[in-house]
């Protein structure tokens, strides 16, 4: 019998202030499709069979092995066109030096007092693709575009609503693991199995590769 997994960065970072946020849009509109799911960033979702699992994991250490840690900051709210509303992820984030939480009823932030650019900063993207492509397994679920879940398969009218609650978001977090989660069908929830921490030992190829 094959099980569906999950392959996911899920920093604690991001944990309680999205699930306030999903509180708060609960109270505007009732339950809503991921209300109850940790916050997290998808990389892709698979089924595979236990006996084969071992395989997948021993991969993941590998080319988590190969990463660096590096910052990711999300600075925006948006939407799909399929009723997700969601957490953009900045295209170009920088280290904080020091920062402070913010938090009240309707929103979460962190503001970061002083930042500073690293040219050690990696593209969550490539991470993404690296790891998608390294388990080598036949019709995975892939994310392309890295986000944070708010809620799914809102309507319009609860779009809009979520769009009003939520205006301004800046949460930055140190991207240095990948997470296994397996789904629980009695549940309906995932819940973490592994972690894969990035090793900061990079391939020769991809050492060489930077520097063009």
């Amino acid at each position: 019998m094959e099980n569906k997994y999950s392959v996911v960065i899920q920093p604690r970072e991001i944990i309680d202030p999205v699930r306030t946020m999903k509180e708060d849009l609960g109270e505007k509109i009732g339950w809503f499709n991921s209300k109850n799911s940790l916050a997290h960033i998808t990389i892709f979702e698979f089924t595979s069979e236990k006996s084969q699992l071992d395989k997948t994991i021993q991969k993941l250490f590998k080319v988590c092995d190969t990463f660096t840690p590096f910052y990711v900051n999300l600075d925006h709210f948006d939407s799909y066109d399929n009723g997700a509303f969601f957490i953009g992820v900045n295209e170009n984030p920088k280290i904080p030096a020091k920062s402070i939480i913010k938090r009240t009823p309707k929103t979460s932030t962190i503001s970061n007092i002083k930042k500073r650019k690293t040219n050690e900063e990696l593209n969550l993207k490539i991470i993404m693709k690296k790891t998608q492509d390294s388990v080598g397994i036949k019709n995975i679920k892939k994310s392309t575009q890295p986000h944070v879940s708010i809620a799914r398969k809102l309507t319009p009218e609860n779009l809009k609503i979520a769009s009003e609650l939520f205006t301004i978001i800046d949460i930055t977090f140190l991207c240095k693991e990948i997470i296994l989660r397996e789904f629980d069908p009695i549940k309906k929830q995932f819940f973490a199995i592994e972690t894969f921490p990035f090793g900061s030992n990079p391939q020769p190829e991809l050492i060489q590769g930077s520097l063009f």
